[in-house]
């Protein structure tokens, strides 16, 4: 793939993103107060699913392994 048609390509997803959302309509400025609040929102969700759902799905098995009757691993069986 060259570089002219990447570049349409990705012209022609920003139209897209226009239509579909619906913000061709708003000023220059407005459209980038939307997009940077959009992608401020969007970099929050990512950021905080990477941080806490990891420790989440922990604890959550360690629940339901509780509740099956699995044990835990501890430091102390590890030792041995």
């Amino acid at each position: 793939m060259d570089m002219k048609s990447m570049k349409e390509y990705v012209c022609w997803l920003y139209y897209q993103y226009l239509l579909i959302s619906g913000i061709y309509v708003l000023e220059p400025w407005e459209q980038s107060i939307f997009n940077t609040v959009l992608f401020t929102m969007l970099t929050m969700v990512f950021y905080t699913s990477y941080v806490f759902v990891p420790i989440h799905m922990r604890l959550a098995l360690e629940f339901f392994l509780g509740l099956v009757g699995g044990q835990p691993e501890s430091a102390v069986a590890l030792m041995n």
